[in-house]
């Protein structure tokens, strides 16, 4: 079997009102599909991490940069194109962009690989050790608001997505410390002591801001902090783990196995997020999930993107062991977008597939589709309708 080209997807629409995290506001939503074709007929799909123009960047790496040095190869070969691509790329592009390209591409071998299996994907990462996963819905995104306002929209949100049925809840946080701290008890009031609930900050902070915020995160039971500070600032993190009684939770900014070393080794994080479509795919995520493993911190993949990027989230989590295991252990959950419809989620597939209904109709909790590979496929005409060339 040979590869016989590599496509890539970039698909856009405007939405109907600007969101936002500590970062920035958009009114587009995008994603980035990679098409892995073969000699057999044979198509995988995979996905790139990577928002807005970036996801334009990470389109030439893939056509222009990566593709000639893999056009030819393999597919099955992954571990051999994995660090074919990333040696002779290192010199310029050991994190970021390069790194998310490829990840698209490996997730697409996978799917190859299932299919010539004829194979679900989670069969070849294991099989399953949880027939389904709690889902926790994220939401509560910035709009150019005052802070009382977004206190009542926050309340409305938290309330609705407690009424679906998720299992927990994210909100984002970024507009200044005393401000973050009033919006959190806001939506904390709202559904009660109990209800899990996760504070994301998209390292909008300082260590000495972070330290105030975490502080009052402590007194509210909030489950974790997530990016409290910059993903460079080791440091910080590490401090802010030893002080705090909240969990703290990062990674979906780190890359590679080498990356995850650091900051595994540097102590930083009580609860590991990694994003299967920015640090280097299926084949080097299960390099991390082992590393995060042997030092026992658990692990909540962090998820960001179309239904490829859940199905194969959902395929990875299925197979996660219970850690540390017993009669009752915390399981990890899936993280699922529930602010204004995501069509490039609900639409996009050619099969049934709807987490919201697996959500509704099995109390908090969602599996894996059975069909081989990953599951789904896109629809063409969906991609046409929506590609975006820039």
């Amino acid at each position: 079997m040979k590869i016989t080209s590599i496509k890539s997807h970039v698909l856009r629409y405007e939405l109907d009102k600007e969101l936002g995290y500590s970062q920035q506001y958009y009114k587009h939503r995008t994603a980035h599909l990679v098409e892995v074709e073969t000699d057999e007929g044979i198509t995988g799909w995979g996905e790139c991490f990577g928002p807005g123009n970036i996801a334009l960047a990470n389109k030439y790496i893939v056509e222009k940069v990566i593709q000639p040095l893999i056009k030819g190869d393999d597919p099955l070969k992954k571990e051999y194109i994995w660090h074919k691509v990333y040696n002779l790329l290192r010199d310029s592009g050991q994190k970021g962009m390069p790194i998310q390209a490829l990840s698209g591409i490996d997730i697409a071998l996978w799917d190859i690989l299932a299919k010539k299996s004829n194979l679900p994907l989670y069969q070849l990462l294991g099989g399953k050790t949880n027939d389904k996963i709690p889902v926790y819905g994220y939401g509560m995104m910035l709009q150019k608001k005052t802070v009382d306002e977004l206190c009542d929209l926050f309340k409305n949100e938290a309330n609705q997505i407690k009424e679906k049925n998720f299992k927990a809840m994210k909100m984002k946080i970024g507009m200044g410390p005393k401000e973050d701290l009033k919006l959190v008890s806001s939506v904390r009031d709202t559904i009660g002591s109990e209800f899990k609930l996760m504070v994301d900050a998209n390292h909008a902070y300082n260590k000495n801001d972070a330290l105030y915020v975490g502080k009052g995160l402590d007194e509210m039971n909030i489950y974790w902090f997530e990016e409290p500070v910059a993903p460079e600032d080791y440091d910080s993190y590490k401090e802010l783990k030893q002080k705090l009684k909240t969990n703290i939770a990062g990674g979906e900014a780190e890359f590679t196995k080498y990356g995850w070393n650091q900051l595994i080794k540097n102590n930083c994080i009580d609860i590991a997020q990694p994003e299967v479509c920015g640090l280097g795919g299926i084949t080097e995520y299960l390099k991390v999930s082992a590393l995060a493993q042997s030092n026992f911190i658990p692990i909540v993949n962090h998820v960001w993107g179309s239904a490829i990027s859940v199905a194969v989230n959902l395929h990875l989590l299925t197979t996660l062991p219970d850690m540390p295991g017993g009669l009752f252990p915390t399981k990890s959950m899936l993280e699922f977008d529930t602010t204004e419809k995501n069509i490039f989620i609900t639409d996009l597939a050619e099969e049934k597939f709807s987490i919201l209904d697996q959500v509704k109709n099995k109390n908090g909790f969602a599996s894996p589709l059975e069909n081989i590979g990953i599951g789904i496929n896109p629809n063409k005409d969906f991609i046409k309708k929506y590609e975006y060339n820039g």
